[in-house]
């Protein structure tokens, strides 16, 4: 072969050089029309909101191929519908072009629960939505915060943070109702355990805020209240009033204090 190209004048060969390039050329550019399908183009058709199967029946039968790029969880649209479709509806484009498509999860991710306590409802709102939870039932409680969160229920129990839910959960607010304007006597709470005096205030709106606990209080419910803030009198020994909603400070110990000379009396909430 070397021989017979090397025998041959230089113009032969040159001359079939450049036919053989001219050949080439045209083959790679006859094949490659028929490669990339130039002049053949379709609209994609609109997929969003169908479900993942029949998405997949009508761009196979127009030839498209699909392939899943991500998939986020949505509560108002049905497991693994289409929500987003790349190229768009309608877009001209070539045959055998690749649909991206974004699908509902079938099933909710789960979340860390936010820490909402002490949140206004708006703020609580928004961190709600944001976490991708929802504002259930609120709940109004006396609390001299109002509309402050002071609990936050799922299923009517406490969620602690941190907790794992379901996304699209809702999550009940307790909310403070602020300082009321029924007004009472203070009562005398020293001598009570912790339990009595929260169970019984709370029928008046009134909140229990333990300040300090000595360290040989092991059952805080079963524990005796020794001091309180406000007292029931003042320095010139008249009763004070005390508003719904507000919080009355108490201090326990596991020794029983010794009892007030008018305990009958102080330990009566008066209107």
């Amino acid at each position: 072969m070397l021989k017979y190209i090397t025998h041959r004048p230089l113009w032969v060969n040159m001359t079939s050089a450049i036919v053989l390039m001219v050949f080439l050329f045209v083959l790679f550019i006859i094949s490659l029309n028929f490669l990339t399908h130039h002049g053949r183009s379709r609209s994609v058709p609109l997929v969003v909101g169908k479900s993942f199967a029949e998405a997949q029946k009508i761009l196979d039968k127009q030839g498209f191929d699909i392939v899943i790029q991500d998939s986020v969880y949505v509560d108002t649209l049905p497991p693994m519908a289409v929500i987003k479709q790349v190229p768009e509806s309608d877009a001209v484009v070539k045959v055998n072009r690749t649909v991206y498509l974004t699908l509902n999860r079938s099933k909710p991710p789960m979340i860390d629960m936010p820490n909402l306590i002490g949140y206004s409802y708006r703020n609580a709102e928004v961190n709600l939505a944001n976490a991708g939870l929802k504002v259930g039932d609120t709940i109004y409680k006396a609390d001299f915060a109002k509309n402050s969160v002071l609990d936050q229920l799922f299923k009517g129990e406490h969620i602690s943070p941190g907790t794992k839910i379901q996304m699209g959960s809702p999550i009940a607010l307790v909310l403070g109702t602020g300082v009321g304007e029924t007004q009472f006597n203070v009562p005398n709470l020293v001598g009570w355990t912790y339990g009595e005096a929260k169970a019984k205030l709370e029928g008046y709106s009134l909140n229990i805020l333990v300040v300090q606990a000595d360290p040989s209080v092991k059952d805080t419910l079963s524990a005796y209240i020794y001091r309180q803030d406000p007292p029931r009198f003042d320095e010139e020994g008249k009763p004070l009033r005390i508003r719904t909603g507000q919080l009355i400070s108490v201090w326990l110990s596991a020794e029983k204090p010794t009892p007030p000379g008018d305990s009958t009396t102080n330990n009566q909430i008066q209107q």
